[in-house]
């Protein structure tokens, strides 16, 4: 929800529902913004200073947004609630063995993600202590059309969900590069197919994000899991299968139904 108000929404009407106007003036804050002021929380949030003010002080009571000298920041009150989340309660506990598993293995990243509208949020990281230079941060979001996590999640969208998706123009970013629809659909087809997704990118150094699919108790894939290492630091390929034994084993553990049943043999070159 962070920053959203500040790109360039119309302000918020007088008369719209209190809990619409916190959390439009909560969504002032963005990684680059994480420490406000009553002035720059009225200005993002398109709010009279005024109603800015009235607005931050119950949130303040509420423990929504602490008092930092004369600004504000976001409160710990809201990540407590944001921990009990049935999508990531069980799926977190569900993985993060596994997740501790791979970071062990690779010394590098490890991302857990779910699909949340048309982009993908990062709902845990394990980093190794030697980790490269990566732009992922929990409670981060990340785009669905050019990020291993996100692609998994995209092919396993429902169709009318993907057609509305490949309609629009798309970019990659950082690196501003016009996103490819046709090799786009090739790949979530192979993704679909393979069970695994292996994506390059140069920003903010050359990398390599090997993903799969998670599944939950009704066989659908809930969430993505992934491995982020150095391009040329070791070979995508041998990440692979253990990429997508952990992606099962998380899968079981939440009672996927296919994740019960003994694994189909590798496709050749795994």
């Amino acid at each position: 929800m962070a920053g959203r108000q500040a790109a360039g929404a119309a302000p918020t009407a007088a008369g719209d529902p209190v809990i619409e106007r916190a959390f439009t003036l909560m969504s002032g804050f963005d990684p680059a913004h994480r420490v406000l002021s009553l002035s720059d929380l009225a200005r993002r949030s398109g709010m009279p200073v005024s109603t800015a003010l009235r607005l931050a002080r119950q949130l303040v009571a509420q423990g929504a947004l602490e008092r930092r000298g004369r600004s504000y920041v976001i409160g710990l009150r809201l990540w407590e609630l944001a921990s009990l989340a049935p999508r990531t309660q069980g799926l977190r506990e569900a993985a993060m063995p596994v997740m501790g598993d791979l970071s062990v293995a690779t010394g590098q990243h490890v991302l857990l993600a779910v699909r949340e509208g048309s982009e993908a949020v990062l709902v845990e990281r394990l980093s190794g202590r030697s980790a490269m230079t990566v732009l992922y941060r929990i409670g981060g979001r990340l785009p669905l059309h050019s990020t291993g996590v996100g692609l998994v999640l995209l092919a396993h969208a429902e169709r009318e969900f993907q057609e509305e998706l490949l309609a629009r123009p798309l970019m990659h970013e950082p690196e501003h590069r016009p996103v490819d629809h046709t090799a786009l659909r090739r790949r979530l087809a192979d993704t679909r197919r393979d069970g695994l997704v292996i994506v390059h990118r140069n920003v903010p150094e050359p990398l390599v994000a090997v993903a799969a699919p998670i599944r939950g108790e009704s066989d659908d894939v809930v969430a993505a899991v992934s491995v982020v290492i150095p391009a040329g630091d070791m070979d995508a390929k041998r990440v692979g299968p253990a990429v997508r034994a952990g992606a099962r084993a998380i899968s079981r553990a939440l009672g996927a139904p296919s994740a019960l049943r003994p694994p189909k043999s590798p496709e050749p070159g795994d």
